[in-house]
């Protein structure tokens, strides 16, 4: 028997077979209303409040560095993504469980650091951490966190709803992780080349990251939008569909679209990229717009409104209106910034897992 490795099909390639093979088990429970293939897997409390939950793991030398890596900034980051997927549900988080599995040597002052960054976080977006669980690890750290939140059925976003002439709107900004990442990457590559070289640390070679500093703070401290749940909540705005920008803009809203049988078009020219990532993009010699479409781990909101509810994010000095919901039939499409139309679908995706 020949078997398929799963590089062949790719990390969503992987999810859509689990989630037939474990689909018929959904049905043993009719109080749940949404589960793989959305942010937060969603179920039933009562008639007036959905439970909506997450869970993520981050692995050692897959999401991480230590060698760039506080690890402060590695338990609030942890913590983070989790409620950004929260976010995306257009819910409030409540309680989170934190899993890791730690080589037996680490310090133990390691591990310490690293919970002080998932407290800080926890009370920065007012959630409990309520237990968890500890393993020892063969090859790094792992940590696991799932999480809870609460919202009401009227209130829930999904990522399906979205109709042809809703808008596309996006939170902050775009492409700095991806630039903070580069900036990090290439000060371990020099800092191993003075050590192989049997050279003492020099910081004085080393690029001057203070500049960078936001850059850097995307990538190692993202910040999930929670202040932006407030304002819907203000404002009375119910997105049709929203996603949370992890895997990059094109395969995001790719995801967004496809879960609401729709198309989309979008226009470079009005995304709203870092100003650091422009410059960080110019250093590297790559392209700043190919880092807000495809880098990933931005961590702002990918979100569709009616066109009358325009004027209620127009003032949003932190919400940019970037594009419009499609037939199915017209695709995905970018305008570029010298008006030529382009197949996203042709793009290089965001990060998978399992590509080859």
């Amino acid at each position: 028997m020949a078997f398929k490795p799963i590089s062949e099909i790719g990390e969503f390639g992987l999810i859509e077979r689990l989630a037939k093979i474990t689909t018929p088990s959904t049905k043993q429970r009719p109080e749940l209303l949404e589960g793989i293939g959305d942010d937060c897997a969603v179920w039933r409390i009562d008639e007036s409040v959905v439970q909506v939950v997450t869970t993520d793991l981050l692995a050692e030398h897959v999401h991480f560095d230590l060698l760039t890596t506080p690890l402060h900034h590695l338990g609030s980051k942890a913590i983070s993504v989790n409620v950004s997927d929260i976010c995306a549900m257009n819910a409030m988080p409540d309680y989170a469980l934190i899993s890791i599995a730690v080589p037996p040597k680490m310090p133990v002052e390691m591990v310490e650091e690293l919970y002080r960054g998932i407290e800080h976080a926890a009370s920065v977006y007012g959630l409990a951490i309520a237990g968890g669980d500890t393993s020892s690890s063969a090859s790094g750290l792992f940590i696991s966190v799932s999480m809870t939140g609460t919202t009401t059925p009227e209130l829930l976003a999904l990522r399906k709803g979205a109709s042809p002439g809703d808008l596309i709107c996006v939170t902050g900004t775009l492409g700095g992780s991806t630039a903070g990442l580069h900036l990090l990457q290439r000060e371990k590559a020099t800092m191993i080349e003075q050590m192989r070289n049997n050279e003492p640390y020099n910081k004085e070679v080393m690029a001057e990251l203070q500049e960078y500093a936001e850059a850097i703070r995307s990538h190692l401290l993202p910040e999930a939008r929670i202040d932006i749940i407030d304002f819907f909540s203000e404002e009375g705005i119910v997105p049709t569909a929203m996603i949370d920008i992890s895997d990059g803009l094109v395969a995001d809203l790719g995801h967004l679209c496809r879960r609401s049988g729709v198309g989309a078009t979008i226009d470079e020219s009005k995304l709203p990229v870092l100003a650091e990532a422009r410059a960080v993009a110019e250093e590297f010699q790559q392209d700043a717009f190919d880092w807000a479409l495809t880098g990933g781990e931005d961590y702002q909101l990918l979100f569709t409104l009616p066109k009358s509810q325009y004027d209620l994010v127009a003032a949003h000095r932190d919400i940019t209106v970037i594009g419009e919901i499609t037939e199915k039939e017209e695709g995905l499409l970018l305008t570029d910034i010298f008006g030529i139309t382009i197949d996203m679908a042709e793009m290089k995706p965001g990060f998978d897992h399992f590509a080859g």
